[in-house]
């Protein structure tokens, strides 16, 4: 941690969501008028397409079924700490992009599936912002967690969470169903070891519930609305957080527990900018001091 450089991790697995909230610390950012500098987890894989495919596959066929993208040896997770080490001291790091699409591709000039060249961060930044599948691992070799600030975990209950996967790798990606799904069942393993446990690292995870059925995800014609949703955020330390404040501003939610709130979901994104303001404008306000 640092007061000086401070660093924001978000965490959640592929098809969390995490890329929404994403949206919503931008709009923090751009209307408080700090200067943040982002890096994405997958610039941190450690192979591109092909090569992942080659390991995939040597794996498999020393009977490993479980290697994946969210396993720890299939990323740069020393590099990805080296990362928040330096930022932490100078404000100084480097990043690259892992590029997905054709899109992405016509941007940057770099084949899908494929590295961009590390660069370095840009001058004068704020604050390091992480969000990826990794931001708050702590296992034998690296401990992001006690690295990173304020740590957010984007955690839909698990069938939304693989609905969310299926239709975006269907209609953006051009995977089959049936290809999505052996994805899936392929990470359960590194789900369970590598992403559960990072949330019991994090300051606040949000966990979108659905109200409608899911109880067969594979089948799921669509996914399930804001509107068809309720939102658990979960506080790991409530000291400080004004509930009956939150509760009066975000109507149709209630406290469950004593260091948790329910909200309709699609008051989402008005409870993480109340929450989120101000523990973002403590770490600016205590890096300006520093």
């Amino acid at each position: 941690m640092s007061k000086k450089h401070p660093i924001i991790s978000v965490t959640g697995s592929s098809g969390a969501g995490t890329s929404t909230v994403k949206n919503t610390f931008e709009q923090i950012f751009r209307r408080e008028g700090i200067k943040a500098v982002s890096i994405e987890g997958d610039a941190f894989h450690r192979y591109n397409r092909a090569d992942m495919r080659v390991e995939l596959s040597r794996r498999s066929a020393e009977g490993d079924q479980t290697f994946s993208h969210f396993s720890y040896e299939a990323n740069e997770l020393g590099e990805l700490e080296r990362v928040f080490r330096e930022y932490a001291l100078t404000g100084s790091g480097r990043t690259r992009t892992y590029v997905h699409d054709e899109v992405e591709a016509a941007r940057t000039g770099v084949a899908p599936g494929n590295f961009t060249a590390w660069a370095p961060f840009a001058d004068g930044s704020d604050l390091l912002f992480y969000e990826g599948l990794h931001g708050c691992v702590v296992n034998d070799e690296v401990n992001l967690a006690r690295l990173a600030d304020l740590k957010i975990g984007v955690v839909p209950v698990i069938n939304l969470e693989w609905i969310q996967k299926i239709h975006r790798d269907r209609e953006h990606r051009g995977y089959s169903t049936e290809a999505v799904t052996d994805t899936i069942l392929r990470r359960m393993h590194a789900y369970v070891h590598c992403i559960c446990p990072q949330f019991t690292e994090t300051d606040i995870n949000f966990q979108r519930v659905p109200v409608v059925d899911t109880s067969n995800p594979f089948i799921a014609r669509w996914i399930p609305t804001p509107d068809e949703s309720l939102v658990v955020i979960r506080f790991k330390n409530p000291r400080g957080i004004d509930f009956p404040y939150l509760v009066s501003m975000i109507a149709g939610s209630w406290m469950s527990r004593a260091n948790s709130i329910v909200i309709p979901g699609n008051k989402q994104d008005l409870a993480m900018q109340l929450i989120l303001t101000p523990l973002i404008e403590r770490l600016i306000h205590d890096s300006r001091r520093a």
